[in-house]
């Protein structure tokens, strides 16, 4: 079967409940050849459930999906065939080498011991794993398992990548580090859709962000035009003690969001140097003294609130149920 459509990765109206609990409520997704969607949301959105159902390892209950023009329900052997699909945790073998590892799942999928020798050579190189190549993976640091991880599900060359947080847990070189290696795929043609709860990663990577919430796509558009939904700019105020930034927030009203770790800032949306100008007039007048005044750009830090209504989460477990409950239920 062959796709007609520019839509390597497509879903429509797709749910899915477990024991009573609704957790995709008619999702629609559309990820075109060569381009990466970013899927962001909170915790318990359906992130990971959604990649699950698209990449074979989890049934549905409702909807469409197809992948590279297969059917997901119909033709499970056909999409397998031509997507990779990369976890939130390495799943490589500890005990094996990083080679032993690549050769096997080469050989898993059918290549000879040449050809599979070959492909692992490739990837090793491409993935900077050479002078680890011949140690065991327990001794790996975890952006070097992840690489490999990464690595191993490009074995059969595929075109079509899921990435289900690919850095979570990295520390910020090892992230980087994995950037280079995506945005490679990407110049090479490969379809990717990821999920991160990183917005910068997706800000950075993604040609097409989408916000999912309570198992419903609530908004999709690039970075720049989600920004855009919440304002051109916010204004970062800084306050000296809680009492002042609680007057601030009954004189700005709901337009404002409390930010920073010691809870001192507020930050909201202004769409001119008037805006700016009335509310500092406003504060004054109280007066609620104001120890600092910044302007930004939104962040999709902002989108995700503004969507939302929820901060970022620092953790992904898309536990509503957890993704670990549901997994007796994958074929």
């Amino acid at each position: 079967m062959t796709n007609s459509h520019t839509s390597a990765i497509r879903a429509s109206g797709l749910k899915k409940t477990f024991k009573g609990v609704t957790v995709l409520d008619g999702v629609d997704l559309a990820v075109e050849e060569g381009t990466m969607l970013a899927l962001l949301g909170p915790n318990g959105a359906g992130k990971t459930t959604t990649v699950r159902i698209l990449s074979t390892l989890l049934p549905f209950d409702g909807g469409e999906a197809t992948i590279a023009g297969y059917d997901v329900r119909r033709e499970p052997d056909d999409v397998r065939g031509v997507m990779g699909i990369t976890g939130q945790y390495a799943s490589v073998d500890e005990i094996l080498t990083g080679r032993e590892n690549l050769v096997m799942i080469g050989r898993l999928y059918r290549q000879g011991k040449a050809a599979a020798r070959r492909r692992a050579d490739e990837l090793l190189a491409q993935f900077d794993l050479v002078d680890a190549a011949d140690r065991a993976v327990r001794t790996y640091s975890g952006g070097m398992r992840r690489r490999l991880d990464l690595a191993a599900s490009l074995i059969a060359d595929p075109p079509i990548i899921f990435l289900d947080e690919p850095t979570t847990g990295l520390d910020p070189r090892s992230r980087q580090a994995m950037w280079e290696v995506i945005r490679g795929l990407l110049d090479s043609g490969t379809t990717i859709l990821l999920t991160t709860q990183y917005l910068e990663e997706a800000d950075q990577l993604a040609d097409r962000v989408a916000v999912i919430d309570d198992g419903r796509i609530i908004a999709e558009g690039t970075a720049a035009e989600l920004k855009q939904r919440v304002g051109t700019e916010r204004l970062e105020l800084l306050f000296s003690s809680a009492d002042d930034v609680h007057a601030a927030m009954r004189v700005v009203g709901d337009n404002a969001i409390q930010v920073g770790d010691d809870g001192l800032g507020i930050s909201m949306t202004v769409d001119s140097a008037e805006d700016v100008r009335h509310t500092l007039n406003a504060l004054a007048g109280v007066p609620v003294p104001v120890v600092d005044v910044g302007l930004s750009r939104p962040s999709l830090d902002d989108v995700f609130f503004t969507l939302t209504g929820s901060p970022v989460e620092i953790q992904n477990d898309d536990t509503k149920p957890s993704d670990t409950s549901m997994g007796a239920d994958a074929p």
